[in-house]
């Protein structure tokens, strides 16, 4: 692997409001921003918004996809933009640098306008 070197792409389904409201129940996360319209609406949301550690888990899933998880030496994330139902999200990623053991790596998770909705880096334990 190369610095540059861009990981497959991984492209979720359209998300749904339904999915949101497994998600609060899976999660424990009943904040009424997630899963009530009226109340997201009150609070000047405009509607309800995914779960913020829905959409990191997206890209936690996509490490999982492009290296194994326990090569998976550091993780961290920086939440950028609200997303909605209906959005479709793709977490794409790529080698930025390395070091001699590790491979240092960038991800987004984007919606189909290219709105990054959350960014991360993680570091890869080389082979």
């Amino acid at each position: 692997m190369e610095i540059g070197y861009q990981f497959e792409p991984l492209h979720k389904e359209e998300i749904t409001h339904s999915q949101l409201v497994r998600y609060a129940g899976a999660s424990g996360d009943f904040n009424p921003i997630h899963t009530v319209v009226p109340f997201a609406e009150s609070a000047g949301l405009g509607g309800v918004i995914a779960h913020g550690m829905l959409i990191m888990g997206f890209v936690g899933q996509a490490i999982g996809q492009w290296f194994s998880t326990k090569d998976l030496v550091k993780f961290s994330t920086r939440f950028r933009a609200m997303t909605r139902p209906r959005e479709k999200i793709t977490v794409q990623g790529h080698v930025v640098d390395e070091t001699a053991e590790r491979w240092i790596c960038q991800a987004e998770a984007v919606n189909d306008v290219g709105e990054v909705k959350v960014k991360a880096f993680f570091e890869i334990k080389k082979r």
